[in-house]
């Protein structure tokens, strides 16, 4: 009944179990800020669940670092408070290739998601980074699934050696039990021809990045 009440209400419930002055202020949160909540506030954050549906994904782009390779990865998409999160983990042989620590602390990276005009936006890190990841992306489309289309680009200076910006592609999986699986034993850097041919197709390796 508590909860019934509350939801019509869109109240938190603690306002009911706790003192009003123990709870923090939702001005308080980031995004929310006085500052930029008429820019990054509700309006942004408040990702629809047929845009971006919560679960697995399969993610692929061409490596940032050796651009004869692909990056074929899985990542969560969850929501909580609101909000609409990304978590996963970087490829231990890109993490390698990097020279840095391979552990599952070191590998993890999470992200929120913004709502664009156009599709969605994420911003993500690895834990306590100090260079960050943008993605955009927009619905593909297709009759085999839910696929989004766009690019990464890193927060890194320009070199010769390296890449910044490239073209990515989300599959939602769903409970596609044998893509999760292949994903996760087969993800990291691999050969072009080995991405999903789909992927392939979306990522249009043969054309420059405009």
């Amino acid at each position: 009944m508590l909860h019934r009440i509350c939801e019509f209400f869109n109240k938190d419930a603690r306002i009911l179990l706790e003192p009003v002055d123990a709870i923090p202020d939702g001005n308080s949160e980031l995004l929310n800020h006085p500052s930029i909540r008429e820019f990054l506030g509700q309006n942004s954050t408040n990702v629809p669940e047929e845009t971006v549906p919560s679960g697995l994904y399969r993610f692929s782009r061409r490596s940032f670092v050796d651009d004869t390779v692909a990056m074929m990865g899985m990542l969560l998409v969850f929501r909580e408070d609101g909000y609409t999160f990304l978590r996963g983990y970087e490829a231990k042989d890109a993490m390698e290739q990097q020279g840095l620590p391979t552990t599952g602390p070191a590998r993890e990276f999470r992200g929120i998601f913004l709502l664009q005009e156009e599709g969605v936006a994420n911003i993500a890190a690895r834990r306590g980074s100090i260079t960050c990841s943008y993605q955009f992306l927009s619905r593909y489309p297709s009759m085999d699934g839910h696929f989004l289309e766009g690019y990464s680009a890193r927060s890194v200076r320009e070199t010769i050696r390296s890449r910044r910006v490239e073209r990515t592609v989300y599959e939602h999986l769903g409970t596609n039990l044998s893509a999760i699986r292949h994903t996760a034993r087969n993800g990291g850097l691999i050969p072009f021809d080995q991405l999903p041919k789909f992927h392939q197709r979306l990522l249009r390796l043969d054309e420059p990045f405009r």
